[in-house]
């Protein structure tokens, strides 16, 4: 009997290498080139190990020296350890990826309720007080300008998002991409041209005489795309996916920054080889394949589905909302359904739009290529169909930006706008312009909205204004059978359970 419990208790050969006593989260780290080498399971499952660790100080979890941001403390003198290596808005924040991504289910890669809110770029302070008598900027409470900053200023409340589907959207991200990248190259000094791709108008891009780009016309993309220093320097044009103001366009930059920013953890593709910037005395806390096969496996979560009501009335009611919700405009930026073509569902790392800080695509470097349609991998799954070799996305988002926030309100924008540079004075003036929401998975959310203050699909719904006030309004018009069943539509769209 004690034999056989043993046994069973084995500790796995990945874990033997230990010593006696040790309590790493992760006994060992993917060496440079060994992601390229092994089997596809083997790598889902080392990317499974690092989203679901709990890192330990022994993993290199926390950042004595440094913020969230990677930059060295205002106050080095107060490195955060002990009772200050943690801290609930400015981070270090968390102990795992699954402690927040974990709903519905207890599923890895889930959403998370508003208990696990962030405060996007509260990192930028070592250590969150709110000590009005701290006279240090970017401490523990005055902001970059001398201004003492509350809960409701110090960062971005941002919602846990669930990550499901995550390898579609990105290669539906990169294909628009690359679309609108091929108009831009067909302009001439002097010429416009309308940007366009899978049926979504980015606006229009034009060029001056002398050859500079004029962006002024151009809709629904984040400032850093539109970035342009002369008629030689072209605006990326990059869709970016990740975080509600469509700051971060991979999985793997998205991976990077929240390693540092949530659990102190650096990867050494971002911050140095054998480097220690954080000076906590742990070196290649991440390698650069255990990044890849991190975003490997939340590439490969599976998709959100429907769930149709058994009885006659509820299916009748979920068709209605759903014709009802296209009839007032909804329809408009949360669009059902977007083509992945040209084989686009083979999704590759690194990708080809990263910034830098991250691994980058060269023509030299070798790549991860993952069929996403792969029955293997965790279903369900988005398969193409056969006669017309696309694979229709039902993700419910025209991946823009939009302002949905009403101008009156002034609680409605959030304190900063993460999508300029840092510190600077647009930084400090707010955001009012969010990545259209994915739908696919609406029914299942626990909390909605960036923010995740509101508790139903119904409030979420009126707190639309902005662009999309006209579709507000035109839903309050509506009879109340008929707002139910718009409703009931959205309730429709869940995720599934496993292997469904």
């Amino acid at each position: 009997m004690l034999a056989g419990t043993a046994a069973a208790l084995a500790v796995p050969p990945a874990a033997q290498d230990q010593p006696i006593g040790s309590e790493r989260a992760v006994p060992r780290h993917l060496l440079r080139g060994e992601e390229l080498t092994l089997p596809l399971p083997a790598l889902l499952r080392h990317g499974r190990l690092l989203f679901t660790a709990n890192w330990t100080d022994q993993d290199g979890a926390g950042r004595p020296l440094t913020t969230g941001t990677g930059a060295p403390l205002a106050d080095p003198m107060r490195p955060l350890t002990g009772a200050r290596g943690m801290n609930r808005v400015s981070g270090p924040d968390a102990n795992s990826c699954a402690g927040c991504h974990n709903m519905p289910d207890g599923i890895p890669g889930g959403a998370g309720d508003f208990a696990s809110v962030v405060f996007q770029m509260a990192q930028r302070f070592d250590f969150a007080t709110f000590d009005r008598s701290d006279t240090t900027r970017r401490r523990g409470s005055l902001d970059e300008m001398g201004r003492p900053a509350t809960l409701q200023t110090i960062g971005n409340a941002r919602m846990t998002p669930d990550l499901f589907g995550a390898g579609y959207l990105e290669m539906l991200a990169r294909q628009i991409t690359a679309d609108l990248q091929r108009i831009r190259d067909a302009i001439e000094p002097g010429q416009a041209r309308p940007l366009a791709s899978t049926g979504i108008s980015f606006g229009t891009l034009s060029r001056l005489p002398d050859g500079r780009w004029n962006m002024r016309r151009v809709e629904g993309l984040p400032p850093q795309s539109l970035a342009s220093r002369g008629a030689e320097d072209r605006p990326s044009l990059a869709v970016r996916p990740w975080q509600a103001s469509g700051s971060t366009a991979s999985l793997r930059e998205l991976h990077n920054t929240a390693l540092n920013q949530h659990f102190g953890i650096q990867s050494s593709e971002r911050f140095g080889v054998d480097a220690d910037p954080d000076g906590d005395g742990v070196r290649n806390e991440v390698t650069r394949g255990d990044v890849t096969a991190l975003t490997a496996f939340v590439a490969t979560l599976q998709v959100p589905g429907r769930v149709i009501p058994a009885d006659a009335e509820g299916r009748r009611a979920v068709a209605e909302g759903e014709r009802t919700f296209a009839r007032i405009g909804c329809a408009t930026c949360h669009i059902p359904s977007l083509p992945l073509t040209r084989s686009g569902w083979t999704y590759s790392e690194p990708g080809p739009y990263n910034s830098s800080g991250n691994l980058r695509q060269t023509a030299a470097a070798r790549r991860l290529a993952i069929d996403l349609a792969d029955p293997a991998l965790p279903r369900p799954r988005l398969s193409p169909d056969a006669g017309r070799g696309v694979i229709d996305v039902p993700a419910f988002t025209d991946f823009k930006l939009h302002d949905i926030t009403d101008p009156a309100d002034g609680d409605a924008a959030e304190p900063l706008d993460i999508n300029q540079p840092p510190s600077s004075p647009k930084f400090l003036q707010g955001n009012r312009r969010f990545l259209t929401r994915r739908l696919w998975s609406a029914g299942s959310a626990p909390a909605h909205f960036h923010h995740g203050l509101f508790t139903s699909l119904r409030e979420a719904v009126l707190a639309h204004a902005g662009e999309a006030l006209e579709s507000h309004r035109a839903f309050e018009r509506l009879q109340a059978s008929e707002q139910g069943a718009v409703i009931a539509f959205l309730e429709s769209l869940q995720v599934l359970p496993p292997e469904r």
